[in-house]
């Protein structure tokens, strides 16, 4: 029997999966090309601990996914997610001198 940990740490891993695929078609979506560099900022830890501990994020991704699908899960990070990318990235871009 796994413990708690383990099971988090598993679902995180789906999670991790989901948030990937969501990342990949979000970008190819709304950028019309790939761009690695927006990939690795949507799913890397730095940015997840924003939100708070990043495995706990996933795993809550990865419990979603598993209990409602793809589209509740997909629907999750489009509305949980997203915006505080979305608000770092406007922060970024300034930062910047407007240069993506």
């Amino acid at each position: 029997m796994a413990d708690k940990k383990e099971i988090e740490q598993e679902e995180a891993w789906i999670g991790d999966a989901v948030l990937g695929l969501f990342a990949r078609e979000w970008i190819l979506k709304n950028q019309k090309k790939m761009d690695a560099e927006m990939f690795s900022r949507l799913t890397s830890n730095h940015f997840l601990n924003s939100l708070g501990h990043p495995t706990k994020v996933e795993a809550k991704i990865g419990r979603i996914f598993k209990k409602e699908g793809l589209k509740k899960a997909s629907l999750y990070i489009e509305e949980e997610i997203l915006p505080l990318f979305l608000k770092q990235e406007k922060k970024r871009i300034r930062q910047a001198g407007g240069k993506q």
